[in-house]
């Protein structure tokens, strides 16, 4: 696992997840630089993740979410009154489609926070410097990944995609 933490692979996952927190947290006032930078970032932090040599799911330590639900908030909430009317969109991917007749609508600014608590708990473990921890860090980031914001981060893109083009 050492090798795996002390890898090029996670170095750079580490640094875009970082570049990622921080244009997600900072107090963008132009929706159209906003998400042009998150059309940019977002591809970039998937490549990025898929890369990093599969890690074991066994996590040793207990680890503290260091992202509070109030910090959450705070991100969802700026996100949204930037996005504004282009905030939600139709997700074909949500896992209740299948229970419905009509299109589940999910808020960009809720998926993008929810990418942001993984990433946030991971770097902020990972700053420590503690080999234990921040190999169990990476490896419940990989995990929650593959099951849950990785498929959001696509999903998210999506119609970040359609709010950037969506006047040519």
């Amino acid at each position: 696992m050492k090798d795996i933490i002390l890898s090029k692979q996670t170095e750079d996952f580490a640094r875009v997840c970082l570049e990622a927190c921080i244009m997600l947290e900072a107090k963008e006032e132009d929706r159209l630089r906003f998400v042009d930078r998150m059309c940019k970032v977002l591809p970039l932090l998937y490549l990025k993740a898929e890369v990093i040599p599969l890690v074991g799911e066994d996590c040793e330590s207990r680890l503290e979410e260091k992202v509070s639900e109030e910090m959450y908030n705070n991100v969802e909430r700026r996100i949204a009154g930037l996005m504004g009317d282009d905030n939600i969109y139709l997700e074909t991917f949500h896992p209740d489609i299948k229970y419905s007749d009509t299109p589940v609508a999910v808020k960009i600014s809720e998926s993008l926070a929810d990418i942001w608590q993984d990433l946030g708990n991971f770097i902020a473990v990972f700053r420590d410097g503690n080999p234990q921890t921040m190999g169990d860090s990476l490896s419940l980031c990989m995990q929650n990944f593959r099951r849950y914001w990785g498929q959001k981060l696509v999903n998210v893109l999506r119609a970040l995609h359609a709010v950037r083009y969506k006047n040519e």
